[in-house]
């Protein structure tokens, strides 16, 4: 715990420093550290996005939505997060700036020797790390440092992110899950794929080879009883991290994200499959990707907001 602590001033921008001005929730209740089960940070990356830009804002919509629009009170579960959790949030890490032709390289060597130990310490301390992004790169650095779980990777998302390298890039925000199958972190038959509606034929190849199991708009729409059947089966005692990319959502839902796809799911649906997840199961971790903010239009952020409210009162959560 002191190890952890001792990190905390060098590593983050308080959330009241950030340009939200508050911490997930703003909840009245407050929480210390060393009380807190649920611990936020957000990683404002955008480093690589490769077509509409404003992953930095990430955490600063969610923050902002949640702590200035948004009561905790969770009307459809009639559950209040404050009385149910105890929520700490460490606010934004610090991303160090360079402006050089290896800022790529640069960051990421940071984010590799920064996150993955201090997300392994929290989980030590029995905190369970909420990440918010920032593109979806960060889930290779959030996911290694909970790899030690051999969690179930359940990964909402309009697109694979399994490509094995991409402009010239094996790092970047559509390939952290090959990056991880790679590396050993996970095996394919682990990952479970909710929402493709597009990709290459390679990262089709790519999945099957792997087993990866992939259930699509169209399949859950007509089937969605069946997929959430699945679901409950194959997370039941099983440890887990959720992925989130907000752009699972169909494209009126997420007109801010740098790649919205049409065909996609609707509030509904997901709640239905983040509920369907078993209450026996154990999420060791999540992030949630690729929320943005445009002329001041806060949607995406009351969306990933109101998903992360039907997450964290979960059994399994």
């Amino acid at each position: 715990m002191t190890k952890i602590l001792d990190l905390l001033d060098s590593f983050f921008i308080p959330p009241e420093r950030t340009n939200a001005g508050c911490s997930f929730g703003d909840i009245d209740m407050k929480t210390t550290f060393n009380d807190a089960n649920i611990v936020f940070f957000g990683i404002p990356l955008e480093l690589t996005t490769s077509f509409g830009k404003g992953t930095s804002r990430g955490p600063e919509a969610i923050r902002s939505t949640s702590g200035r629009q948004i009561e905790t009170f969770v009307y459809d579960e009639k559950k209040d997060i404050k009385e149910i959790a105890k929520i700490f949030d460490l606010g934004d890490i610090k991303l160090p700036y360079h402006n050089n032709s290896n800022k790529i390289d640069t960051l990421f060597s940071f984010l590799d020797q920064k996150v993955p130990p201090l997300i392994k310490e929290l989980s030590r301390a029995k905190k369970k790390p909420f990440i918010l992004g920032g593109e979806h790169t960060i889930s290779y650095f959030c996911f290694k440092g909970l790899s030690h779980h051999d969690p179930l990777l359940i990964h909402f998302d309009a697109h694979r992110d399994l490509k094995p390298e991409y402009g010239g890039l094996k790092l970047c925000h559509t390939t952290p899950f090959f990056r991880l199958m790679e590396e050993g972190y996970i095996q394919g038959k682990n990952i479970i794929q909710i929402g493709i509606r597009q990709a290459d034929m390679e990262e089709n190849k790519i999945a099957e080879k792997n087993g990866i199991i992939t259930f699509d708009p169209w399949n859950i729409k007509k089937n969605i009883d069946n997929v959430c059947e699945y679901i409950s089966k194959v997370t039941c005692n099983r440890n887990t991290y959720i992925s989130f990319d907000i752009d699972v959502y169909d494209l009126p839902y997420v007109p801010c994200t740098g790649t919205p796809e049409p065909f996609g799911l609707d509030p509904f649906e997901i709640i239905k499959i983040i509920r369907s997840i078993n209450d026996s199961s154990h999420l060791v971790g999540m992030d949630l990707v690729e929320v943005s903010i445009k002329n001041d239009d806060y949607r995406e952020g009351t969306l990933a907001t109101h998903t992360l409210l039907r997450i964290i009162p979960r059994k399994y959560v």
